[in-house]
């Protein structure tokens, strides 16, 4: 059989100039090795003889032991320096650099055999080790075999049976030699080339007629070459003009009987030997149509009974085919997608599906939510936590401004793209999926260290229906409970319903370099960047790399399954920085990487060394767990020269044992020293065709960035802290002329005035979409809406039916007008008429502090009262449980006891201006029901306590408060204020202790 051809210098298949351009990883070259290879190969051997084994020997023969036999006395130091002497020394210089040779040979030689990295540096060796290179290099090259290419993620960490075992990446070029894989390689290419020198002619007679297999082609898996195997991709290359038409090829020979007696179930798994079935139009010197009468009698045999049983698999192709163009459903073939999903799923994911795409039939183009992040939930759930925290540190560093500040404040509304992007975070949020995640991965780090046993090294985290895969690098023994094996070895399984068990713990995060790739098949996978065996390069439009790395660097700085960490953004990113200072680093260029990472690779490797570890896994399950081992991952952008990327190559080669990943952007798809090579297409498909994958890729794409940049710097507490008070977004007629239609209680037990209860089993969503709507005035997106009450999905007509309940419930104004309708923008809002006592409440506090209260003593004491005779609890106090889940993504919670601990320290002001202690008390104590650790309410509970002149009652007061401190103790500023007020506490908080 002739052997492969090889792809031309443009990349195009030389078997099909006019093929479409291969913008995939193309494999390596081959090359036959030429009379001048073995020659070179001849000369190293004789060199290396010469320089590793003869100047040793002609030393010790010649000059013999060169140093002294006894310890040297002083007066050795006075004798003269004669020949002997000068020889000798020369000698010891000649052993040295011999020494240092000879490791050099002994790197070069076990980084070429391994195929792994970068070799690593001999000290001062320089032109030494370089010399040793070359001479191992021209050595290595005739004896290159079966060394693999990187795997696929649907082959890491697989102990293949046969003749192949996925290895490492290698950042260097350098074949490997082993002589068993030598030989073994011979007599498998000695074999296939006397089948390939014969067809099977005799199973036509067997097995039909000549039009039975007149017009069926065959083709032969090759043997290894070098550093290159055969894939199914490439025969696609060669033989259809096209590599992605891989997907025919898989399909027409699925789970098909191969001559070994294995079978195809994965695209990226096929061995030398095997058969494959080729389409029709199929072309090529190696195919092999009719048999002739030259093929052996095993040959013969093998090829009929492999005709046969494709009949069966060939028909059910074709009726796929007449529903569906070739290829649209092959995605599942090119992956390991775990295979725990069953048939029970199906209706689940029907479910999930009919939502979906209700809510996107039904928005219209014009008020469509940014599907980029609704298609990334956990992107969206990290960031819409990291907002609300951020939220959250601006009112708690408002509220202990200055009295008179801006207390209260409201964090201001976001409008335009930065309105359609919190909705979009507030649909396509999963947080209960990233709970899991974390959980679930930091139990089975405790279950690992209760068994002294260590991390596996992971690769990939599939999320598939709520059941998480882990696909392990290499085989890691049984997983501890509830854990599963999953389809071999190299899975360890959870189901939902096991993850559910686990609860927080402090263990450290095992796998914080996880980070969302995209979905194939409705599974998600996670690649750990972290643990990479060397660079990752991504290839692609400028644009559509951007919108990768930005998806990439936003999930890794939010997400919930990380503890400390470090993101190092080089040449992109820096307006990324808000959304989480304390882990993203901006560095200018590939220069300041060197500079830092250089540094800090030195100094990881000397600590591990120190700490007695293999690698930063291990030191995550020990006692300093917390203290050390944080990852750092890179992202770099541009493109890196060729010398620069053979650096960062040499850098990345020992990072996954440091805890350091490489991520580099890049224009074509062979960078130099690249351990993994993807590529994100125009039409967002994330390819990695040697991988094994093929993905609808996540995305955060330039207009959605800047959006999500906006909310963060617009939530900034350091922003503009001098800057206007926001006013809150509905302010309510407090006259009498101002009395509500329809007016809800929120602020305790929910209650609602002017309407009638509905009946039924709707009542509780009703009532929830009713809260909803009240505590956003500004307008809620219909799909928020939808995502709120049904966080697993509903169907079109469900949420219409229950909006047009809702409208028909809350009835019309006077005028004829709906009470809830849609805005200018698609939003729904309620209508003026419907009113909460929380907008009630933030109406009064504001009318009292900047209306007629600022100018009118009386009015401001009037009004404070009336606003705090309001409060009679927390939000919502007796909503059910399981509902109303929503509120986690609202700040609500942190805001409404801060205003009412507003209202309550006005309030006591108020009174104590006029000596009225007994009031201020009063007021302070009803506001501390609903926010009992805002520490300026009790502190000036003290003050007020102190005016009333009874120093008992203070102390009593004060041992209270050292009560309720427990271990904490009082914070400082508390204690600074009873050293004023009461100096001797101290002596009663001890005697109390």
């Amino acid at each position: 059989m002739a052997r492969r051809s090889t792809s031309s210098s443009t990349g195009r298949p030389t078997g099909n100039p006019s093929g479409p351009r291969n913008r995939t990883p193309q494999p390596v070259r081959m090359r036959r090795r030429t009379f001048g290879d073995f020659v070179k190969a001849f000369l190293a051997f004789v060199a290396l003889l010469a320089l590793v084994v003869a100047v040793p020997g002609a030393l010790a023969v010649t000059v013999g032991w060169p140093l002294p036999h006894g310890a040297p006395k002083m007066e050795w130091l006075s004798q003269p320096i004669g020949v002997d002497t000068f020889l000798n020394t020369l000698t010891v210089v000649v052993w040295l650099a011999w020494a240092q040779f000879t490791a050099c040979v002994l790197v070069e030689v076990k980084a070429a055999v391994s195929g792994v990295g970068m070799p690593s540096r001999v000290p001062g060796a320089g032109p030494s080790q370089l010399l040793a290179r070359q001479l191992v290099a021209a050595l290595l090259l005739v004896g290159a075999t079966a060394a693999s290419l990187t795997p696929g993620l649907s082959q890491l960490g697989h102990s293949i049976e046969g003749n192949q075992k996925g290895t490492v990446a290698a950042a260097q070029a350098t074949p490997g030699l082993l002589a068993q894989q030598q030989e073994q390689a011979k007599s498998t290419a000695a074999a296939l080339a006397e089948q390939a020198g014969h067809a099977a002619a005799q199973a036509q007679a067997e097995h039909g007629s000549t039009t039975a297999h007149g017009a069926t082609k065959y083709y032969r898996i090759q043997p290894p070459e070098g550093r290159h195997h055969d894939s199914l991709w490439e025969i696609a290359q060669r033989h259809l003009g096209d590599g992605r038409r891989y997907k025919e090829i898989y399909e027409l020979n699925k789970d098909r009987v191969q001559p070994d007696g294995s079978r195809l179930s994965e695209a990226s798994l096929i061995r030398p030997g095997w058969i494959m079935e080729m389409p029709g139009d199929a072309h090529g010197g190696e195919l092999v149509e009719n048999p002739d009468a030259h093929v052996s009698a095993d040959v013969r045999q093998q090829i009929g009974d492999y005709a046969r049983t494709g009949d069966h698999a060939q028909h059910q192709q074709h009726q796929r085919q007449g529903g569906q163009h070739a290829g649209e459903d092959g995605a599942t073939a090119q992956i390991t997608v775990p295979a725990q999903r069953q048939a029970g799923d199906a209706g689940s994911h029907a479910r999930q599906n009919a939502g979906d795409s209700a809510a996107r039939s039904s928005d219209g183009s014009a008020f469509g939510l940014p599907e980029a992040l609704l298609g990334a939930p956990f992107l969206a759930a990290g960031l819409l936590a990291a907002l609300g925290r951020r939220r959250r540190q601006a009112l708690w560093q408002s509220a202990l401004g200055a009295v008179g500040g801006r207390r209260g404040m409201e964090p201001p509304t976001p409008h335009g793209d930065a309105q359609d992007v919190q909705d979009a975070l507030l649909v396509g949020a999963d947080p209960e999926g990233v709970r899991l995640l974390d959980r679930s991965l930091r139990g089975l780090a405790a279950a690992l260290t209760a068994e002294s046993r260590s991390l596996p090294v992971v690769y990939a985290a599939w999320l598939s229906h709520g059941d998480l895969h882990l696909q392990l690098a290499q085989p890691a023994g049984k997983p501890p409970a509830p854990w599963q094996l999953g389809q071999d070895q190299t899975f360890w399984t959870l189901s939902r319903a096991d993850a559910g068990r686990y609860e927080d713990t402090d263990t450290a995060a095992p796998y914080p370099g996880l980070v969302s790739l995209g979905t194939m098949d409705d599974s998600r996978l996670l690649l750990n960047l972290e643990a990479v065996p060397g660079m990752v390069s991504l290839s692609g439009r400028e644009a559509d790399r951007a919108a990768v790395f930005s998806s990439v660097a936003a999930e890794l700085a939010t997400n919930g399954w990380s503890d400390r960490m470090t993101i190092t953004l080089v040449g992109f990113g820096a307006d990324l920085t808000p959304l989480a200072p304390n882990r993203l680093r901006h560095l200018e260029d590939v220069e300041a990487l060197f500079e830092t990472m250089e540094a800090e690779t030195r100094q990881r490797r000397g600590a591990l060394g120190a700490a007695g570890h293999d690698s930063v896994l291990t030191g995550r399950t020990g006692p300093a767990q917390h203290t050390r081992w944080a990852p750092n991952l890179v992202l770099l952008a541009a493109q890196p020269s060729a010398e620069d990327a053979l650096r960062l190559a040499e850098l990345a080669a020992d990072a996954a044992r440091l805890g350091i990943g490489y991520l580099v952007g890049t224009e074509s798809t062979d960078l130099p020293g690249a351990a993994w090579a993807m590529e994100i297409t125009p039409d967002g498909k994330l390819l990695a065709p040697l991988l094994g994958l093929e993905l609808e890729a996540q995305l955060l794409p330039a207009v959605q960035q800047r959006a999500v940049v906006e909310l963060f710097v617009e939530a900034d507490p350091e922003r503009d802290p001098d800057g206007p008070t926001n006013a809150p977004p509905f302010l309510v007629d407090i006259s009498e002329q101002g009395r509500p239609a329809v007016y809800a209680r929120l602020v305790g037990p929910y209650e609602i005035i002017g309407l009638d209860t509905p009946d039924g089993e709707r009542s509780a969503l009703l009532h929830e979409a009713l809260a909803l709507l009240l505590l956003h005035r500004e307008g809620v997106h219909p799909r928020v809406l939808s995502s709120a009450l049904w966080p697993r999905g509903v169907t079109e007509d469900v949420r219409d039916a229950l909006l047009d309940r809702l409208r028909a419930w809350l009835g019309t104004d006077p005028d004829g007008s709906p009470r809830l309708r849609a805005d200018a923008t698609g939003r729904l809002v309620l209508a003026k008429s419907v009113v909460s006592d929380l907008d009630v409440l933030r109406s009064l506090y504001h009318e009292a502090t900047q209306g007629k209260g600022a100018d009118s003593r009386a009015v401001r004491g009037r009004l404070l009262t009336d606003a705090l005779v309001l409060v009679r609890g927390p939000l919502l106090a007796d909503r059910a449980e399981g509902r109303y889940r929503w509120l986690t993504h609202e700040i609500i919670d942190a805001q409404l006891p801060l205003l009412v601990a507003d209202i309550g320290l006005a309030l006591s002001a108020f009174h104590l201006e006029k000596d009225r202690a007994e009031k201020a008390i009063e007021a302070l104590g009803a506001a501390l029901k609903t926010a009992p650790a805002d520490e300026r309410l009790w502190n000036e509970l003290l003050r007020a306590t102190h005016a009333t002149g009874d120093p008992d009652r203070l102390r009593a007061l004060a041992a209270d408060l050292v009560t309720r401190s427990g271990a904490r103790g009082l914070p400082p500023r508390t204690e600074a204020l009873l050293d004023e007020l009461l100096p001797t506490w101290r002596e009663g908080a001890a005697a109390t202790g």
